[in-house]
């Protein structure tokens, strides 16, 4: 399900993005329609993505997500509509891959958080998510990659 986890400190990276605070059930139809829109805000401004789209999760309950979708970008956009200049921070990570559909990233994380446990290390705040590839790069959700990343304390 999930590639071996590894350590590692990433740098901080400039994105676009969206930031949402919607009730879990809409997730599946907001979504997209905002990466739609960051795509052609930085499309409008001649700006390509300088990576795969991602979601940051700063609050995860059962009822609310709160979280921005983009993607990182090598320069500073001009904030237009609710598309704004953020940044992934800088920190010392856990990272894997998960393999498969979007509706198993759920069981991948549980499974990716007992690893960073039994590895004694001790999460952070939030959560994000890479999409590398989706249903974009091929109807066959068994090939579909999303880079899973969690700050560490």
């Amino acid at each position: 399900m999930i590639d071996e986890p590894g350590i590692l400190h990433v740098d901080a990276q400039i994105t676009a993005t969206i930031r949402l605070r919607i009730p879990r059930a809409q997730m599946q139809t907001v979504m997209g329609p905002a990466i739609g829109e960051v795509m052609g805000a930085l499309a409008a401004q001649g700006v390509k993505p300088g990576g795969a789209v991602f979601s940051r999760h700063f609050r995860m309950d059962p009822e609310l997500f709160d979280f921005e979708v983009g993607v990182p970008v090598g320069r500073l956009v001009h904030e237009t509509g609710r598309v704004q200049v953020s940044l992934l921070p800088a920190a010392k990570v856990a990272r894997t891959t998960y393999h498969g559909p979007y509706e198993g990233l759920g069981e991948a994380w549980g499974e990716f958080e007992e690893w960073i446990a039994a590895e004694g290390h001790e999460c952070a705040a939030g959560l994000w998510e890479c999409y590398v590839a989706g249903p974009e790069s091929g109807a066959d959700p068994a090939q579909w990659r999303t880079e899973l990343t969690r700050p560490l304390v």
